[in-house]
Order: C-alpha cells, then sequence, then structure tokens
C-alpha cells in the first residue's frame, strides 16, 4: 500500500554503523549494502563507522550523532542476537525518547518468510532520539535487505502517504561525507 504525494523527495544525512568484532570495511556486506541502498535512494552518506562490540563504544558513537546537528538517521547493524557480546539493543535502548515498537516486529514478520522461525531470535529495534531515527538491524546482509526493502526505503520517503518518518526528523542541511 505504498501511495506516493506530490511531495518531493527529501534527501535524508543517514550514519551508518556496523558492529562486528571480526568485520573490516573491506568484509562489511551489509554495512555497504546500506549505503549502496541509502545512496541509491538519493540520500547522503554522513558518516560510515566500524566497531567492536562494545556496549560503550556504540552507545557513545550513537549518542554522539544523536547530539550532532547534521545526523537524521542512524543506521546499525550486527550486535542483535543472543551471543555473549551482541549488546547493541542494550547499547542503544536507553537513548530513545520513544521506541517504535512496530519496527520490530513488522521487521520479523517480513523475515518469517525468509527465515521461519529463526526470526524471533533477532532483536531489531528503533526508536527516536532527538529528531533522529535510529535502526538497530541484526548483521546480516540478507536482514539488512530486507530492513532496506520492507521498511526503511518507504518510512525515510517524505513522498510516502499515508506517513513516514521524514517529519518527524531534526532538519539539517546537507552534510559532507566524512568516511
Amino acid at each position: 500500500m505504498s501511495h506516493k504525494a506530490e511531495q518531493p523527495f527529501a534527501p535524508l544525512n543517514i550514519a551508518v554503523l556496523t558492529v562486528s568484532d571480526t568485520r573490516t570495511f573491506e568484509t562489511d556486506t551489509s554495512g555497504q549494502l546500506l549505503v549502496d541502498k541509502l545512496t541509491g535512494a538519493g540520500h547522503r552518506l554522513a558518516e560510515r563507522v566500524l566497531l567492536k562490540d562494545d556496549l560503550y563504544r556504540i552507545r557513545a558513537q550513537v549518542a554522539h550523532w544523536i547530539a550532532e546537528d547534521v545526523v537524521q538517521v542512524v543506521l546499525i547493524t550486527g550486535g542483535t542476537g543472543f551471543t555473549g557480546r551482541d549488546s547493541t539493543p542494550e547499547a542503544v535502548a536507553c537513548l530513545l525518547d520513544k521506541q517504535v515498537d512496530g519496527f520490530g516486529e513488522l521487521f520479523r514478520q517480513i523475515s518469517f518468510a525468509d527465515i521461519g522461525t529463526s526470526t524471533v531470535q533477532s532483536r531489531a529495534l528503533a526508536g527516536l532520539a532527538n529528531a533522529t531515527l535510529v535502526c538497530c538491524l541484526p548483521g546480516s546482509t540478507n536482514a539488512c535487505r530486507t530492513a532496506w526493502e520492507g521498511i526503511l526505503e518507504q518510512q525515510l520517503d517524505a513522498r510516502h502517504r499515508p506517513c513516514n518518518f521524514v517529519p518527524h526528523l531534526k532538519q539539517a542541511a546537507p552534510c559532507e561525507t566524512r568516511s
């Protein structure tokens, strides 16, 4: 049910964070997919960072972006599972002003078609903090594709009706890519 109104496309400044103890920028297919999807849709990459799965480093990086005037959306891939070091949801949840409960629910519903009941092991979540949308996605490239194509592509498009997240985001000037 995608409706496009006569509203102009509004490119957003989006930061991408990959959380992984093993990946490098060269092997980070999930983060690269998100960069390719967001730029392909006409948005701007504000910054791309790769961090080890450390709750406090993740929290500090996301808090930094939330406080910045230029970053409107933060996409995080990785650290949402149940292994001992997976801590992205714990790092981010306390920073959110409002949680977008439907994000994780919809992500798991869409994922069910691909991975069946394994979708219950995804702790994907999203929320708003200081008029910045923060989305925590699994580290799998297919999961990032599912989230972008099934939710984010429409919800980050000002033309999508009946509603989208763009009016809830801070107004920001275009950014210069830093990485």
